[in-house]
C-alpha cells in the first residue's frame, strides 16, 4: 500500500472508475507531499533504525535516511484527501470514511516499523507533516484545480518546474535512490496533470463532475465493467512503461556513450533524471489521456 505497485494501480483506477475530480486532488497532494518528504529526509539526514537490534526486511531503501517516513506521509495524504474529496461528491457517512482512512494510514505506518525501516517517531512525524500539509492545501484545491484545467501555461509549468526540482535535488555523499524515486513521482504527476489539461481543452470539459451523487448500488455488471477498465488500463500502462523505459535508456546511453549495464552510469544525474522523468511522465499522460480514449473506443465507460 505504499509502493509503486499501489500508486500505479490505485491512482489511475480512481481516475478511470471513481471520479476524475477526486483523482486530480489525490495526484496533486501525493506529488507535493512526497517531494517535501523526500527532500526533508536528505536535509535532516537522520539514520534509519540500526540493525541489530531491528531486523530489516526491506533491502532496497536501506541507503535512504529515515526521518520522516514518506510512506506514512503518502498514506495519510492519500487516504484523508480521498475521504474529504469524495464526501462532497457521494452521500456516505463521514465517520465511516474517516475510520477507513485512519485504518489505512495506520496499517502503512505499522508496516514500516515491522519491516525495520522506521521508528515510531519517523512515522508519527511523517503523518503529522502530511496532515498539516493537507489541511493547509485544502482551501486552495479548487483554485489549483481550475488552473490545472484552464491555464495555457499549465503544461509548460508542470514539466519545467518538476525538472528543475529534480536536477537541483539535495546532493548526498553517497548514492541513494531518493532522487530517482522523487523524479519518478514528479514525472508521473507532471504527466497526469498535463493529461488533465489536454482532456479539458481538447476532449471534454469537467462540468459533469460538479454534481453530488448518491453512492451507487454495486451490481455484477458494474463490477465487470470496472474490472475490464482496470485490466485494459493497467495493461496499457505496463506496456508504455516497458517500451518508454527501454527507449529512454537506450537513447541516453547512446548519447553519453555508456553501457546500459553500467550501474554507476545509470545512477548519474544526467541519465537517471531524464530516464525516470520521461518514463513516468509518459505513464501519467497515458493514464489520463490514452487509456480513457481506449475505454471509450471499447465501450467501457
Amino acid at each position: 500500500m505504499g509502493q509503486e505497485v499501489f500508486y500505479i494501480t490505485f491512482l489511475p483506477f480512481t481516475y478511470w472508475s471513481i471520479n476524475p475530480y477526486v483523482a486530480r486532488r489525490l495526484i496533486l497532494m501525493w506529488s507535493v507531499v512526497m517531494y517535501i518528504g523526500q527532500v526533508s529526509k536528505d536535509l535532516l539526514k537522520w539514520p534509519r533504525p540500526s540493525s541489530p537490534p531491528v531486523v530489516k526486511l526491506e533491502k532496497r531503501t536501506t541507503a535512504e535516511y529515515g526521518m520522516p517516513s514518506t510512506h506514512a506521509m503518502a498514506a495519510t495524504a492519500i487516504s484523508f484527501t480521498f475521504v474529504v474529496t469524495t464526501v462532497n461528491k457521494y452521500k456516505y457517512p463521514l465517520e465511516l470514511g474517516l475510520l477507513g482512512a485512519f485504518l489505512f494510514s495506520t496499517l502503512v505506518c505499522l508496516s514500516r516499523i515491522y519491516t525495520g525501516m522506521h521508528t515510531f517517531l519517523d512515522v508519527i512525524v511523517g503523518s503529522l507533516i502530511s496532515a498539516i500539509l493537507t489541511a493547509l492545501a485544502y482551501p486552495t484545491w479548487d483554485l489549483l484545480d481550475h488552473l490545472m484545467l484552464t491555464s495555457p501555461w499549465c503544461p509548460l509549468f508542470c514539466i519545467v518546474v518538476p525538472l528543475i526540482l529534480c536536477y537541483n535535488y539535495p546532493k548526498l555523499d553517497y548514492y541513494s535512490p531518493t532522487r530517482a524515486d522523487t523524479t519518478t513521482i514528479l514525472g508521473a504527476g507532471a504527466g497526469a496533470i498535463t493529461g488533465f489539461w489536454i482532456n479539458n481543452r481538447y476532449v471534454s470539459n469537467v462540468s459533469a463532475e460538479e454534481a453530488t451523487h448518491s453512492t451507487p448500488s454495486v451490481t455484477g455488471e458494474m463490477l465487470l465493467m470496472v474490472l475490464a477498465q482496470f485490466l485494459v488500463g493497467i495493461g496499457v500502462l505496463l506496456i508504455i512503461r516497458q517500451v518508454i523505459k527501454s527507449l529512454a535508456l537506450k537513447s541516453l546511453c547512446s548519447w553519453y556513450k555508456v553501457s546500459i549495464n553500467d550501474i554507476e552510469a545509470m545512477q548519474q544525474i544526467e541519465i537517471e533524471v531524464p530516464y525516470k522523468f520521461i518514463t513516468y511522465s509518459s505513464i501519467g499522460l497515458s493514464a489520463t489521456v490514452l487509456v480513457p480514449l481506449l475505454h471509450k473506443l471499447l465501450g467501457l465507460n
